[in-house]
């Protein structure tokens, strides 16, 4: 009998106490059973719990918590009565300090690990946060139809099967959007095509002039976008339907019948497909698409600008390169003081979209190349140019197909930002291996109350002298 075939057995039924003894990287607490290791899903490190069998596997199992005999004095009443189910969010019994705390733990664990640093070599950067509720500006909230639940169910999936989450509202999306998840499925649900709506995309901007000395004084308003895809076409009712809800709720309402080249908007008709942010610090207004990238909590976004701008240590003399550079979040804030900055992104789109941005806020020393930066970009122009700065800000799987390339350009000085402590490491490594040193590194709290961990560190070379 296979070993897959042997985890499908049944599952012991009774509950077991358990002490936990520490956390792993996913959140979850970890204790043994007969010398297995078991991971506990909400449970705290030092905690007495009771807890059920979800699964079992050949070198670990998993279980969850179903009484806290024994409380952390980290845990807390979630704010969230979905909390236990939905898996949005994995860590909302944790207190909020205690969770950006756990986060530079897995990130100066792996760090160490990576590099072979000494605990006393690692300086850390001041935790990064800002609002721990409705705070998440883009989401994808699934939809299905459940006859027994009396119609559409609309938001996250549960965290042990791909069910949707049965919810009315929720903590950490936008509290306008949030508000909106209940309307949602009553409208869904009397939709004839209701059965040919699998998702709905959010996207929400700023509405204002961004003015105000700082973030918190902005003088703005949400701007709310959907986006509808459908697997056929809507009947004219449908649509209808949709438009009257658009205006009700004060939405920009898109379409989506294919791929993401067919999303179009539908209302408010005749307006330019664009939502827009703003970072007051460098007196810019940043235009996107719904589809674009574009960071979930608009208040870290802003924090993590300002910051990893300051660690570069920009004047009117840098030249900056800008890798991962997307629609110009960071490339456009570096412009403001740098003489001339390089934005490089791989989608022919966001560079548009970048260059856009740059013409909207009157900026003129910048340049953006669209290009593949899991290849070799030594035979690139724009690689050839004399950097003295770099900024890069890869995905999850990070830069190591680049980063010793990176390293060849001999800047003087490296921010690199991370959505993934495990590649952040890895690639750091590589920059240490080439001569740099690692100034300083931290962590953000892009993502309250899940397990996601954003961080950034600061890269300095050795000898500047062996800058080309």
């Amino acid at each position: 009998m296979s070993r897959r075939r042997r985890g499908r057995g049944k599952l012991p039924s009774e509950p077991i106490t358990l002490d936990i003894t520490s956390l792993s990287h996913e959140g979850r607490g970890v204790s043994h059973v007969d010398g297995k290791v078991v991971f506990v899903d909400g449970a705290l490190a030092n905690e007495q719990v009771s807890a059920t069998y979800v699964r079992r596997r050949g070198k670990f199992d998993e279980l969850k918590t179903t009484a806290v005999l024994v409380p952390s004095p980290n845990r807390v009443e979630p704010p969230c009565e979905y909390a236990g189910l939905c898996g949005g969010c994995s860590l909302q019994h944790m207190d909020t300090n205690a969770q950006i705390d756990f986060k530079q733990s897995v990130l100066v664990e792996q760090m160490q690990h990576a590099t072979g640093l000494e605990p006393t070599a690692l300086e850390l950067l001041p935790k990064l946060q800002d609002v721990t509720r409705h705070y998440r500006r883009k989401a994808r909230l699934a939809v299905r139809v459940v006859n027994k639940k009396g119609g559409a169910l609309v938001g996250f999936r549960e965290k042990y099967s791909s069910f949707i989450t049965d919810m009315n509202n929720c903590q950490v999306l936008v509290k306008e959007i949030a508000e909106l998840i209940q309307p949602l499925r009553l409208l869904i649900t009397g939709l004839q095509g209701c059965h040919n709506i699998p998702q709905i995309e959010v996207a929400v901007g700023e509405i204002g002039d961004g003015s105000g000395d700082d973030a918190d004084k902005m003088e703005c308003r949400n701007q709310l976008a959907l986006v509808f895809r459908h697997l056929q076409p809507l009947s004219e009712s449908d649509i209808s339907a949709l438009l009257v809800f658009a205006e009700q709720h004060k939405i920009e309402l898109y379409l989506q019948p294919s791929g993401n080249a067919s999303v179009h908007k539908v209302f408010p008709p005749n307006t330019v497909e664009r939502l827009q942010y703003f970072l007051p610090e460098f007196d810019l207004q940043m235009n996107f698409h719904p589809m674009d990238f574009t960071q979930i909590n608009a208040g870290i976004n802003r924090k993590i600008v300002s910051r990893a701008l300051s660690l570069l240590e920009l004047n009117e003399e840098d030249t900056v390169l800008d890798l991962f550079c997307g629609l110009g979040n960071f490339t456009l804030a570096a412009a403001r003081t740098a003489k001339k900055v390089v934005g490089v992104e791989g989608s022919e789109e966001m560079v548009e979209r970048g260059e856009e941005n740059a013409q909207l806020n009157g900026i003129d020393n910048v340049q953006f190349h669209a290009a593949d930066l899991f290849q070799s970009i030594e035979t690139r122009e724009w690689s050839k140019l004399q950097y003295n700065k770099v900024l890069l800000d890869p995905p999850r799987s990070g830069a190591i197909e680049i980063i010793t390339e990176v390293a060849k350009l001999r800047a003087e000085k490296i921010v690199y930002i991370s959505c993934n402590p495990a590649t952040l490491v890895r690639d750091s490594a590589e920059l240490l291996k080439a001569g740099y040193t690692m100034q300083t590194t931290g962590v953000m709290d892009m993502f309250p109350h899940t397990t996601h961990v954003e961080s950034m560190a600061v890269f300095a070379l050795k000898d500047k002298k062996k800058q080309a």
